[in-house]
């Protein structure tokens, strides 16, 4: 049962929630690509894209990776967390590429990146992967080189291609 303490807690954040004035956009896109991680991986998954100007933009995803390990088909869940940065002012065309430093992390391991996207919607990104304790993908160590290449779709688009 809820004491006094913790419903006025909530109904505080409730009421705080209401009367903040949200400072960021939120974008939804969905997410396929191409990942070398020791071994080729198909990438499917979503992203969000947060930001307040077109400066700083921060993204959050998630999304599997599917490729044979060990001669196996497997499957790695992912979350990854980028911010790309692009100070150019002044310009004609908005923004035509970020630089993106992130990072991604699945249950085999841990992974700093640092690339280009172009427009936020083609990815090339690379780093060194970091395996956690002693896990394996079907006796393949996960660790050294990581290589991504992801095409970023914003669902407006999609739902705008099939009208």
């Amino acid at each position: 049962m809820m004491n006094f303490r913790t419903a006025a807690t909530v109904v505080f954040v409730f009421f705080l929630s209401i009367m903040a004035k949200a400072q960021y956009t939120m974008h939804k896109m969905v997410s396929v690509g191409y990942t070398y991680q020791n071994q080729s991986f198909g990438e499917v998954g979503g992203k969000l894209l947060f930001l307040k100007n077109d400066d700083v933009i921060y993204r959050l995803g998630g999304s599997a990776l599917m490729g044979s390990a060990g001669s196996k088909f497997a499957i790695m869940p992912k979350l990854q967390a980028d911010v790309m940065l692009n100070f150019e002012k002044n310009v004609d065309f908005y923004h035509a590429y970020y630089l993106l430093i992130g990072a991604e992390g699945t249950n085999k391991y841990i992974a700093p990146k640092i690339g280009v996207t172009l427009f936020g919607l083609l990815d090339l990104a690379g780093g060194y992967a970091f395996p956690i304790g002693d896990t394996r993908l079907n006796g393949k160590e996960m660790k050294g080189l990581n290589i991504n290449l992801t095409l970023n779709i914003p669902t407006v688009f999609i739902h705008d291609m099939f009208k």
